[in-house]
């Protein structure tokens, strides 16, 4: 009869084997599983690109723009305000500095540096010091040319500095001394040097950790940068006067702060004694920092992957840990 259904054969079709419904099953099992996943973990307030298993995966990997280099960076009058803000940030900065000092007055300080960097953080990120340039240009958060820029726009801006406060003692009634850091020797080449380090990694820890509030909270970012300072300095005048007994200015976990001091001899007994002492400054004042800004990121980015699963920058809202200018570009 014409509606005669066929009889059916008892063979399985070809082309769909049992092997292929139960791989098609588990991967609907496992895509359930991961929605799930990726549901509580946004409830949750993680990032749903975690990876739990291998949280160590792309830590390397660049952060910023990947176009980004010496032809192009120079293309629009972005990197122009972003330089003069390092310059002026980190003016205001070694202004302060030099006046208060130091090791005299760290609260006042920090009132002055959430000041600066709330203003500056928006024009430029706020770097203000080379250790923090050289954490982000280490961790791939800036290119190499917008890093090597940002130092030499913090030495200008620490220069100009010098000069300012140069020029009102000179107009001054009584020409008063500038602050100037103590000499290092070989006997103190090491307290001098570690003390640098340890402080450095906390600016560059804290550094790190706050810049997920630099776009759309400057005050937070400002607070968070400027009490890693202040931890940093209060370490300092605690290990330097009860452990070692110096006395006077011996840090500033800032390379182009620590040049303005007058961190370099003037004066020894012959050309190889100079240039030894000039030498044993300079990597006390200058490397050593560096070295500790670039720990204190990669600390901060290896406890951000271990509990964030894998998630390098952060895990609130999936913003993106970048230089401000490539936040939103990365985040899209």
């Amino acid at each position: 009869m014409a509606n005669q259904k066929p009889k059916k054969s008892g063979k399985k079709p070809e082309g769909k084997p049992e092997t292929v419904k139960k791989d098609e099953k588990d991967a609907k099992v496992e895509k359930v599983a991961k929605d799930t996943t990726v549901s509580t973990a946004k409830k949750a307030g993680a990032c749903p690109d975690t990876n739990y298993e291998q949280p160590m995966k792309g830590f390397f990997a660049r952060k910023c723009d990947a176009n980004e280099n010496i032809l192009t960076i120079f293309k629009t009058p972005k990197i122009w305000g972003a330089l003069l803000g390092e310059v002026i940030g980190t003016m205001f900065l070694t202004i302060f500095f030099l006046i208060l000092g130091v090791s005299a007055w760290p609260l006042y300080f920090v009132f002055c540096a959430v000041a600066i960097y709330t203003v500056v953080v928006g024009i430029s990120g706020a770097h203000l010091n080379p250790l923090v340039t050289a954490g982000m240009m280490a961790t791939r958060r800036v290119s190499a040319i917008r890093g090597i820029l940002y130092m030499l726009a913090q030495l200008l801006g620490a220069w100009i500095a010098l000069i300012i406060l140069n020029a009102f003692r000179l107009a001054g009634d009584s020409l008063s001394t500038l602050p100037i850091l103590n000499e290092v020797s070989g006997e103190t080449f090491w307290a001098v040097a570690l003390v640098e380090l340890i402080g450095a990694t906390m600016i560059g820890f804290f550094f790190a950790r706050a810049v997920r509030f630099a776009r759309k909270q400057p005050l937070t970012f400002a607070f968070a940068v400027a009490s890693g300072i202040t931890l940093a300095i209060v370490f300092g005048i605690v290990v330097s006067q009860n452990y070692f007994a110096f006395t006077g200015n011996t840090f500033t976990f800032n390379p182009v702060v620590a040049l303005m001091y007058q961190v370099l001899p003037t004066t020894a007994n012959d050309f190889g004694e100079l240039a030894q002492l000039a030498g044993l400054a300079l990597t006390a004042y200058v490397i050593f920092p560096l070295i500790g800004g670039i720990i204190g990121f990669y600390l901060s980015d290896i406890t951000t992957r271990l509990s964030c699963g894998g998630y390098l920058y952060e895990c609130d809202g999936c913003y993106h840990e970048c230089h401000h200018e490539h936040g939103d570009k990365e985040k899209k």
